[in-house]
């Protein structure tokens, strides 16, 4: 079988994390990383130091881990080693790639860390079943041929409960529809790991958790859950104490917020005036809890973290060398440094994750038939009109645009008679006359190609099948595409080309390289930039 072909992409999307990444954002926003060995084993061994006691032991039951994401993490734990993170929430059967890419990200950055310095290094992946995103949790979308199909189920409790208490239901149906779209498999492990997991039993949370668990420990990464009691016990005196110092969190965060946008940037975690940074779970449902009944909730043990003091607490919890995050992610970590600070943890670290488009053999075989690339996808109609336009008759489409140049260039000596000729219309009027006449033309061309489409139905099928591969339902591939019935159709193949990128990604983030490699808190002098 033919692999598919694994192209890396440039993170984009958000301002604040494009300057991150460009190193153009104000110093002291984010922590500065290491660019060579000598550094990066003065950082493992500061981060390690800050964990006296046995961190394994407290979150085992946690991280669940067998095989080699056990082996590592022993390793990193007895070793004097470290951890490098990253995560997700709940997404319907794993979510999309880049559930897998940010693991794989993380596994290959742990790989060259520990590489690089000879200290262990073990990669864990952050579950966040302590969310209430149902509407992420309960769909997903997979490549048909002809187009891509969505898979959604409804929530059979009520909105507002995380995610590790939400009933999955029965979801039979969706998970065939996604052994459907596998069609012809190499690996069958995937999709019988699903078959075992996500059963009516379960919850949302469970079997999200159990399935990447099972999937990733073969390739040594661990993953935690975030609602687990230990994980909840272990991050408490944080959550306690960022409940306890609300107030003054509130005004650090308020005014950090000020200085994002007095730099023309938008934070990308708003604030909500009047809440804590907290949750309480105590009434079923996940609500913040109020800057003034905060001393009420202060001896409570379902108290969890909102999205700016999760990493603060992951921090705190686990010997964390660096997170390993999307756009997204590096946007809100410019607000965490006055969190990490009120509360007394050291300031989280992040470096932008590895990002990849995948383009599978039948839907390489389409770009080069029309001789498309996999950015002409990106407008949702472009692609099918240029391809029905260009299946036209040559002379039509010739005389179409003399038609054209003969509507303008015979207006134009109109316009120029009516102004010299002091006619009784003014020139607006002839220009409302182009405009019409020109849209006419336009109303025709559109004609043309709406039955050159109908013409060529098997190319705009071809087409379709492409976009739903690349762009399903017009999303780009990473964050809408589920990742199993690729992993199915290709198995180790693909792991490898993806982590083969993956490691190259991670080299320049270790080695020093231009682009990627920079520090996002390092200050823009530092490096020769003007």
């Amino acid at each position: 079988m033919n692999a598919p072909r694994v192209i890396t992409e440039p993170l984009s999307g958000n301002p604040l994390a494009v300057a991150a990444m460009a190193g153009t954002a104000p110093a002291g926003w984010y922590e500065p990383l290491p660019r060579d060995a000598k550094s990066w084993r003065e950082r493992l061994q500061s981060v390690r130091s800050e964990f006296a006691g046995d961190w394994l032991t407290k979150l085992s039951p946690a991280l669940a881990a067998t095989g080699k994401a056990k082996e590592r993490l022993e390793a990193a734990a007895s070793g004097r080693g470290v951890v490098v993170t990253t995560g997700q929430q709940p997404g319907l059967f794993g979510g999309p790639v880049y559930t897998l890419s940010k693991a794989l990200s993380a596994l290959a950055f742990a790989d060259s860390l520990q590489e690089l310095t000879g200290v262990p290094v073990a990669p864990v992946f952050w579950a966040a079943t302590d969310d209430t995103d149902f509407r992420e949790a309960s769909s997903t979308i997979v490549s048909v041929p002809g187009g891509a199909q969505l898979l959604r189920f409804d929530h059979p409790a009520p909105l507002g409960l995380p995610m590790a208490a939400m009933p999955l239901g029965d979801v039979s149906a969706q998970l065939e529809a996604v052994e459907r779209s596998a069609g012809s498999v190499i690996d069958h492990t995937p999709i019988e790991l699903l078959e075992r997991f996500y059963t009516s039993g379960a919850t949302v949370g469970e079997a999200y958790v159990s399935f990447l668990r099972e999937l990733f420990a073969p390739l040594g990464i661990a993953v935690i859950d975030a609602s687990h009691p230990a994980t909840r016990a272990a991050a408490n005196p944080v959550v306690t104490k960022a409940l306890e110092s609300a107030s003054e969190i509130a005004d650090a965060v308020t005014a950090r917020n000020h200085e994002i946008e007095s730099a023309g940037f938008t934070p990308q975690v708003q604030d909500v005036p009047g809440l804590s940074l907290v949750f309480s779970s105590s009434s079923g449902s996940r609500k913040r809890i109020p800057i003034k009944a905060a001393a009420k909730h202060a001896s409570s043990d379902d108290l969890g973290p909102n999205v700016l003091l999760r990493p603060v607490v992951e921090r705190a919890i686990l010997p964390t060398a660096t997170y390993i995050g999307g756009p997204a992610e590096i946007a809100y970590f410019a607000q965490i440094g006055p969190i990490a600070e009120a509360v007394g943890v050291p300031r989280p670290a992040i470096l932008p994750r590895w990002s990849c488009m995948i383009i599978e053999p039948h839907v390489e075989n389409i770009l080069e038939k029309l001789y498309l690339l996999p950015e002409d996808f990106r407008d949702p109609h472009q692609v099918e009109a240029r391809v029905a336009r260009a299946r036209l008759p040559k002379a039509v489409i010739a005389e179409l645009n003399a038609t054209r140049a003969a509507v303008n260039e015979r207006l134009d000596a109109l316009s120029e008679a009516v102004v010299e000729e002091r006619a009784p219309v003014s020139a607006a009027v002839t220009e409302g006359l182009r405009a019409s006449l020109l849209r006419r033309l336009d109303r025709f061309e559109r004609r043309l190609i709406a039955a050159s489409k109908r013409e060529h139905a098997d190319v705009m099928h071809e087409i379709a099948t492409a976009r739903g591969s690349l762009y399903p339902l017009g999303k780009p591939q990473e964050r809408g595409l589920n990742f199993v019935p690729l992993l199915a159709r290709y198995g180790a193949i693909l792991r490898q080309e993806m982590l083969g990128e993956a490691r190259e990604h991670a080299r320049r983030l270790t080695g020093g390289r231009q682009d990627t490699s920079r520090s996002l808190g390092e200050p823009v002098s530092a490096r020769g930039r003007p």
